[in-house]
């Protein structure tokens, strides 16, 4: 080994690389009906949703490559589901624009996700019809996409 190289083991071994092991029954408790603002059984995304974005769409849409997509959800710019028979990850509509992912979306998802919902229930809750909001649309993400993105995420913040 070269004068003051550091072997790999040696140098990862610091306190701010410990693995993260969450706590089995603090996940529990936030994956609990009350927690999760109590999800209605059976509800079908595919008619909740209505138009859906395909990774090969979002491609054409974006112009990005395909690992281009897969990094905007990976980095929660918007959330995708696996859908149809051969189970193929979509995007809904609603959350593109002709620019791109829609920025106020991004923190919503955030909100949702620390409270615990995974991406189907991210999608059913800013899909499920809400008269009260404002924006004139009667769905989380038209109210959104009319700006009022604090207004949601507030009611998101009372969801946990």
């Amino acid at each position: 080994m070269a004068r003051g190289a550091r072997r790999r083991d040696e140098f990862y071994s610091g306190s701010c690389h410990r693995e993260f092991r969450p706590n089995p029954e603090s996940v529990e408790a936030r994956r609990s009906p009350q927690a999760l603002g109590a999800r209605l059984p059976g509800v079908d995304l595919d008619a909740l949703v209505g138009d859906w974005l395909t990774v090969p769409d979002l491609c054409e849409r974006l112009g990005l490559s395909p690992s281009g997509v897969r990094r905007l959800i990976e980095e929660r710019e918007f959330v995708a589901v696996r859908r149809g028979e051969r189970s193929v990850l979509s995007v809904p509509a609603a959350f593109v624009d002709e620019a791109g992912p829609l920025a106020a979306l991004k923190g919503t998802i955030t909100v949702l996700s620390d409270i615990g919902f995974d991406d189907p229930e991210i999608i059913e809750w800013l899909f499920t019809p809400d008269d009260s909001l404002p924006g004139g649309g009667s769905h989380a993400i038209d109210a959104i996409r009319a700006g009022f993105k604090t207004e949601v995420r507030r009611r998101a913040m009372e969801e946990g």
